[in-house]
């Protein structure tokens, strides 16, 4: 076969570097977009921030005509109407930081939490310990987890610590009991029963039920829950009243000593994107104004490049273009995420009146056929983005949920089924705590039935523990 030429028609999307541009900027949250443009405006000379522009009390740029050079102002981006940021402007400053320059980083004053493991070794260096007994306690005080016990046996503790320290399994459970005599109380147990046997000690001798609570959780700890104020005083031999008061008192030790420990998660800080408010009964989006909304051209290197030549002009006029795209793309990502912030608004309405039991069922898919856009284009726009409502700041995914058929013939999504299982756990016996497959049941009584396996499946995304878990003294 001798080699040939021949050409043929076809059709290829081709990204532009503006095209990828704007698919980048749409994917990003607020203090990237500004991350963003600070560095844009860092490396080309034809972006610059104007300061003159003048904001109305709710926060929106006030179209003045010219610049203050006479230049028109189409290269300057203009925000929507905000009922939040006038207290924005007045809570934060200009460009959304509070304080002043000299404040420093704010990641600076950011109060680092301190961990179990610093707690309990900063006590365990001031006890009167022997260079062996520190280094045994240091690696007892690794071993203990979150909650504030300890999951690995001692003889492994041992065959761990050999050949750099030999020992023997007695040693380890004197320097033990060390670490056990630390705050907080409770803390290096092995089990249950021993976390509040350590914590019924540290009582003192004439605390009203200590006795009998000690026998209590010695000797009948996985019954407890079951028994009750009869049950354990016929078990124990005493008074109804002795064994109230020696419930009372087991109820108020602490099962998970260590969580109180480092256990407050550091503040994070997010920026919305945009705002839903309510107005004359109507509920209306805006977006949330940004220091990006005084992002303009630099006239002067502009006026330049009328009498500029050669290399230069090639420069000027390749910044040029480039920070038009930039002011483009700013544009067209705000556009696209108001597009879709009112269809959410439209299809969500229910959720912002009464929560997440009136969310419906939507998916990104019904979005992009609704506002003319691609579906990766919508998952774009609600990616890392959040929004500021009446029931606080709500990351934007929160306004979608699969969707489960009720008996009716209608649709229930699956974070309404999720509040309807946590308010059936709420509201149970704590002696006898509904199983996955007695809220199905429930569940199915109300008009939504759904298999056993998808109420384990909810129960634990919300983070509940099963129905032998949850069994507590009552």
């Amino acid at each position: 076969m001798k080699p040939r030429l021949q050409t043929s028609l076809g059709q290829q999307l081709v990204l532009t570097p503006q095209l990828r541009q704007a698919l980048h900027m749409l994917q990003l949250s607020m203090p990237e977009l500004e991350a963003e443009i600070n560095d844009a405006v860092e490396s080309n000379p034809l972006l610059e921030w104007d300061e003159s522009t003048p904001l109305s009390a709710s926060g929106e740029v006030r179209d003045t005509g010219d610049g203050p050079d006479g230049a028109p102002a189409d290269d300057r981006m203009d925000t929507s109407a905000d009922p939040w940021d006038d207290h924005r402007e007045a809570a934060w400053g200009e460009g959304g930081r509070g304080g002043t320059d000299e404040d420093g980083d704010a990641s600076e004053r950011i109060p680092q939490s301190e961990t179990l493991r610093d707690h309990l070794s900063w006590q365990l260096n001031l006890s009167h310990l022997s260079p062996r007994e520190l280094a045994i306690g240091e690696a007892l005080v690794d071993a203990i987890d979150d909650d504030g016990y300890l999951r690995e046996p001692l003889l492994a503790m041992a065959e761990a610590l050999a050949p750099a320290i030999v020992c023997d399994e007695a040693e380890i459970t004197a320097v033990l009991r060390r670490v056990q005599s630390l705050d907080p109380t409770g803390v290096g147990a092995r089990d249950l029963g021993e976390c509040l046997l350590l914590q019924l000690d540290a009582l003192s001798c004439d605390t009203p039920g200590r006795d009998i609570a000690r026998r209590a959780v010695a000797t009948l700890i996985e019954r407890l829950a079951r028994l009750g104020e009869a049950g354990l005083a016929e078990a124990l031999g005493c008074s109804t009243e002795e064994a109230a008061t020696a419930l009372a008192l087991i109820r108020s030790l602490d099962p998970r000593p260590g969580s109180r420990i480092g256990g407050m998660p550091q503040d994070t800080y997010v920026v919305p994107d945009c705002s839903i408010y309510r107005q004359g009964g109507v509920w209306k989006v805006s977006l949330a104004g940004g220091r990006h909304s005084s992002l303009t051209i630099h006239r002067g290197y502009e006026q330049m490049l009328q009498h500029a030549a050669g290399t230069d002009a090639g420069y000027l006029r390749g910044r040029l273009q480039e920070a038009r795209w930039l002011l483009k793309n700013i544009e067209a990502r705000g556009e696209t995420l108001l597009k879709v912030m009112h269809c959410l608004v439209r299809e969500q309405s229910g959720f912002l009146e009464f929560g997440p039991k009136a969310l419906r069922p939507l998916t990104l898919r019904e979005v992009a056929a609704q506002i003319g856009m691609h579906e990766s284009t919508v998952s774009r726009a609600v990616a890392r983005k959040y929004v500021h409502t009446p029931r606080g700041t709500i990351a934007l995914r929160a306004f979608f949920a699969s969707g489960i058929d009720t008996g009716g013939g209608g649709e229930a999504s699956s974070t309404a089924i999720q509040d309807m299982i946590r308010r059936l756990v709420e509201a149970e016996d704590p002696r006898k705590p509904l199983s996955d497959a007695r809220l199905a049941e429930q569940l199915k009584e109300g008009g939504v039935p759904v298999a056993r396996r998808t109420v384990a499946k909810y129960r634990e995304a919300l983070n509940i523990p099963s129905s032998h878990e949850r069994v507590r003294i009552a």
